[in-house]
């Protein structure tokens, strides 16, 4: 089966170091709440889970970065996450990371990968 492309947001909506742009997608639960960022110029896109317990991270629609800007955090637990890897640095999610999703970013769209 082919993959195919899922257009999520321009470009141009993903600031380095900003805030994320959330979106659905299909998972095997249904459908699931997921977001992409913009981190030292690359976007990375991650499902909206805490790798802790199953809620959504974000503390406001879109805001998925600490005070300093420099990483991801569960506005429920604390639990803080490299933006780059989606690994768990520090919390209670005992080294489980956010689940990292494919994306790719062209003509000025960043796409969803799916298939």
């Amino acid at each position: 089966m082919a993959r195919q492309q899922r257009l999520i947001c321009a470009s141009r909506d993903l600031v380095d170091g900003g805030d994320g742009t959330r979106f659905e997608m299909n998972d095997q639960q249904g459908r699931a709440p997921a977001f992409v960022i913009r981190h030292d110029g690359e976007v990375y896109a991650y499902l909206n889970r805490c790798g802790h317990v199953s809620v959504e991270m974000d503390w406001q629609p879109g805001r998925f970065r600490d005070m300093s800007g420099l990483y991801l955090i569960c506005a429920v637990h604390g639990a803080l996450y490299d933006p780059a890897t989606g690994h768990c640095i520090c919390g209670p999610c005992n080294g489980k990371g956010l689940t990292p999703l494919e994306v790719v970013e062209h003509d000025g769209e960043v796409f969803l990968m799916e298939g």
